[in-house]
């Protein structure tokens, strides 16, 4: 099966919308592969704003997010530089509080493996949130998202390498000045990290 036809299959997926705990709405799976790509975003789940476009990021978190790997809304939304997989492909609600629900559970069993084995040209994985950490960075998840940031370099010794984020929720804006050396030292790796990738396409 070629990657069109899996994202037909994608498209068309009603696994969350016919569980026993139904999606409230209905599903709209929003992913950007591409098996040229050789930077991968993998994400937790798309949130309200993201499920209305139909586009990964169009929010704040995604102009944060694309200021941390240091390049423009052009190079970011071309499946060829840039590949965005979350952990749920559609957006799973909100809780009492207005907080997006976790990634929906049936989500990652059914796709992520399948359409991973369609983009193995991936060199970097750029990870925001537990889901997606513990999936892609197996015995370096240590638990916690903010413990493994804080260990971020273990990330690079993985295959591919990973660069382990907090969310670029602005929500996350406190974190971010408590933790200075998060903008001092992971940043500029991360930024270093993707510009080569992406000259190395040139």
């Amino acid at each position: 099966m070629g990657l069109d036809d899996l994202l037909a299959r994608v498209r068309a997926c009603r696994i969350c919308a016919e569980a026993a705990r139904p999606l409230p709405h209905e599903p709209r799976p929003v992913l950007q592969p591409g098996q040229r790509a050789r930077i991968l975003i993998a994400g937790q789940a798309p949130g309200v704003r993201v499920h209305a476009s139909g586009k990964p990021f169009t929010d704040p978190s995604g102009v944060r997010l694309r200021d941390w790997l240091g390049i423009d809304e052009t190079t970011f939304y071309n499946p060829c530089h840039v590949a965005i997989l979350p952990m749920g492909l559609c957006f799973p609600g909100l809780d009492a509080k207005g907080s997006d629900l976790p990634p929906r559970p049936e989500c990652a069993p059914a796709w992520r493996a399948v359409l991973m084995a369609e983009m193995p040209q991936i060199e970097l994985v750029v990870c925001l949130g537990a889901h997606a950490m513990r999936w892609h960075m197996g015995q370096a998840w240590l638990g916690s998202v903010d413990a493994v940031v804080r260990n971020w370099r273990a990330g690079l010794a993985l295959a591919p390498p990973v660069v382990p984020l907090p969310h670029p929720s602005w929500r996350n804006s406190g974190w971010l000045k408590r933790n200075p050396w998060f903008a001092a030292d992971l940043l500029p790796e991360l930024r270093a990290r993707v510009a080569r990738l992406l000259a190395s396409r040139a």
